[in-house]
């Protein structure tokens, strides 16, 4: 049974209403939109919320000013397209850090999100950095992509850059979680039966299968200190 922890108060969340709704525009991108919706996501500083709104799409949207449009025009928000899609090649130097709202452009069907973000250098469990092809800094925020041709691509949520293609499951990537405890270790699971362990910090490094599952893995979850993983799948399967 899921529950929250001891700093949410559950009686608050059944008297919660609805702030806002937002919806994917009634015209397709470039007929790359379908209008499904099947994941969403927040940013851990609660900076980006994302969400996959068609067949190849995300969008990322700056919260807080989200949550003034609400404010400001009611509950309806209907996302506008037009100019606002960055491409994986541009970025903006001087706006590096500054929330923006654009669309990715994922290739394939998008069935799961996962921001995660890194932690300084002297807390990071990786060596030989030099030889890396990335630095992840203190600042860096990623959002992960599990699609349907089972490919997961880590984006830099800042720039819209495509920093790396995971490429080991056979089929459907359906949950994406990144630890906790900022180490920039992905988990994986996949209706391959497996879930899969990858470290960002070594150029997205597969670390590790695990193949507890006879079936489908729909979810999976790490513990607050990272020190365990949890995962679900078909035939009412729970694994630990």
């Amino acid at each position: 049974m899921a529950s929250f922890p001891p700093r949410v108060n559950e009686k608050e969340i059944v008297r919660s209403r609805t702030i806002g709704e937002l919806l994917a525009p009634a015209a397709p991108f470039d007929k790359k939109c379908g209008r499904e919706n099947w994941t969403v996501a927040f940013a851990p500083d609660g900076s980006y919320f994302a969400w996959s709104q068609g067949h190849r799409t995300v969008k990322l949207v700056p919260w807080s000013q989200c949550l003034k449009n609400f404010l400001l025009h009611g509950t309806k928000n209907i996302t506008n397209s037009s100019s606002l899609r960055l491409s994986r090649q541009n970025s903006d130097g001087a706006q590096k850090n500054k929330p923006h709202e654009h669309i990715i452009d994922c290739g394939d069907i998008v069935w799961s999100l996962a921001f995660g973000s890194s932690v300084p250098e002297k807390q990071s469990r990786c060596v030989n950095i030099e030889w890396h092809r990335f630095r992840f800094g203190q600042d860096q925020l990623l959002l992960a992509t599990g699609l349907n041709n089972g490919r997961i691509k880590i984006w830099d949520v800042y720039t819209g850059k495509l920093l790396l293609n995971l490429v080991d499951h056979s089929e459907v990537v359906r949950d994406l979680t990144f630890a906790p405890d900022g180490s920039l270790i992905l988990v994986s699971a996949s209706r391959d039966k497996t879930l899969r362990v990858w470290d960002l910090k070594d150029d997205g490094n597969m670390m590790k299968v695990l193949r507890g599952h006879q079936n489908w893995v729909y979810s999976c979850a790490f513990s607050p200190d990272s020190s365990m993983l949890c995962s679900v799948g078909a035939s009412k399967a729970f694994a630990v």
